[in-house]
């Protein structure tokens, strides 16, 4: 179910380093390089495989950039942050 703009906005307040952008939420995140950075997307990769949400995925020699929308329901939806919160313990 798509989130209210004031849910967006207290679930945006609980994901340490997610913005909203174009309607979507998105991070960035650094690494050492882009070996370690390919770790991380793999292991973000199995996250959204066992939570059958899968996020657009940007990456930039050591920094990858995850935007996540849900398409299904035209907007961000409680998946979307759970997404977010699951990843952000990757770190």
């Amino acid at each position: 179910m798509k989130l209210a703009p004031g849910q967006v906005a207290d679930r945006l307040s609980q994901v340490t380093g997610w913005e909203l952008s174009q309607g979507a939420i998105t991070a960035v995140f650094q690494f050492k390089d882009f070996a370690e950075a390919m770790q991380f997307v793999n292991r973000a990769a199995d996250v959204a495989e066992a939570l059958d949400h899968h996020p657009d995925m940007l990456i930039r020699y050591n920094s990858v950039q995850l935007t996540v929308f849900t398409h299904s329901e035209g907007g961000l939806t409680e998946k979307d942050f759970e997404l977010a919160a699951r990843v952000n313990q990757l770190r």
